[in-house]
């Protein structure tokens, strides 16, 4: 088993951030615009640096990085879902204005750094969770893992023009499908699955709504009706199965019926992007409403209690990047402004200046924590204009 660093926060209280959380909304929302500009580029400045740090301190060499540092595990490399975390925060970098252009190559040999988790010899295809042999001893393909590769591959080709990422995006999708859960004596039947592993037959927020963001994107760049036929199966199954009373969502039913009822940021932040990516395919206003919904549910209950702060930067980076991704079609200075928030005071609690790297607990620094904060730093440092490229 290989996921245990993904359930080690817990939602634990504390109203020491609430006011501050609410002040800097507040004075975000109303700055004016050479404010945002001057604290964009500091954002930038930011991030580079911490991208720094994860290349010094993570490097495992042949172009891969560590799991954590210091790095207390067996294996030689990071699992793949770390290791897509870091990629992705290089092409957040690489999407900066004015020095963005400096990161281009940096995001090309993270992105070379997925050939070896790619296994071939599996209908279909997929990434698995730990590097194939020669350099490892392979793993189970987790459906998340895999989807946040695809968003990734979108988000590259947007910037580049790259169809080979495009074409690779779309074998991802094709392994999420068959994910799906198609024996309907189960409860709640129907949704993706997280993984392939035996010893887990949860199907779950987060393999549901990336899957369908994935699916939206596809069906944007190439209007196949088939993608578009999909993600609205994922979504509704999350609409039917996961949503709390509160308006939020849960993360995971299992074959016996349980729920796991934690309400972790980055559930939030997919359904807010599918909703998002829904309302741009169809027009249908309902899938608007549902993520200005969530959006302002999500911000309340993570804005209260210092719960925001308690989740993990691995989940805040996702449902930020989708509050941003709504941006685009239902702006809201409420968004960055709680996004600058998080941002500070990781920077100003979190981080130690010595080694640019971030420790929110006393264990070894994760690369899931360091690359989280350079992905919410380098987005802090796109123009709104640009918001459109994420994926």
């Amino acid at each position: 088993m290989r996921r245990g660093l993904r359930f080690t926060r817990t939602l634990v209280g504390g109203l020491a951030g609430v006011a501050v959380f609410a002040a800097l909304q507040t004075t975000a929302a109303t700055g004016s615009q050479d404010s945002e500009a001057m604290t964009a580029s500091r954002s930038t400045e930011r991030a580079a640096a911490s991208y720094k740090a994860l290349n010094t301190y993570f490097d495992a060499g042949k172009g891969l990085l560590l799991e954590e540092y210091p790095n207390h595990q067996s294996n030689p490399y990071s699992y793949i879902w770390p290791y897509s975390q870091a990629v992705i925060a290089a092409e957040n970098l690489a999407g900066t204005p004015l020095t963005g252009h400096r990161w281009a190559a940096e995001a090309d040999l993270r992105l070379d750094g997925y050939k070896p988790y790619w296994n071939t010899t599996t209908t279909p295809k997929g990434y698995d969770s730990y590097l194939r042999p020669p350099l490892g001893h392979g793993g189970d393909k987790f459906y998340d893992d895999n989807e946040w590769i695809g968003l990734n591959l979108i988000q590259h080709f947007k910037r580049t023009g790259d169809r080979s990422s495009l074409t690779r995006a779309k074998e991802i999708f094709d392994l999420v499908v068959y994910g799906w859960d198609d024996d309907p004596s189960h409860p709640c039947a129907g949704g993706v699955f997280w993984t392939q592993a035996p010893w887990s037959q949860d199907r779950n927020t987060v393999s549901n709504g990336p899957g369908a963001e994935l699916g939206l994107h596809l069906y944007l760049q190439t209007r196949e009706k088939s993608y578009l036929t999909w993600s609205k199966k994922m979504y509704d199954w999350t609409q039917k199965c996961m949503l709390a009373p509160n308006g939020l969502y849960w993360d995971h039913i299992d074959l016996a019926g349980n729920i796991e009822k934690t309400q972790w940021s980055y559930n939030q932040g997919v359904m807010i992007g599918a909703s998002t990516l829904l309302y741009k395919a169809t027009g249908e206003k309902k899938y608007l409403d549902n993520a200005k919904a969530v959006a302002a549910a999500s911000l309340a209950f993570y804005g209260s209690e210092d719960r925001l702060w308690k989740q993990p930067s691995r989940f805040n980076s996702i449902y930020f990047k989708n509050l941003f991704i709504l941006e685009t079609v239902a702006p809201n200075p409420g968004y960055r402004a709680a996004m600058t928030a998080y941002s500070d005071r990781a920077w100003t609690e979190a981080r130690d200046p010595k080694t640019g790297l971030f420790h929110f607990d006393d264990k070894p620094v994760q690369l899931l924590e360091q690359a989280g904060m350079v992905q919410i730093d380098a987005l802090l440092g796109w123009p709104r204009w640009k918001y459109g490229q994420l994926a």
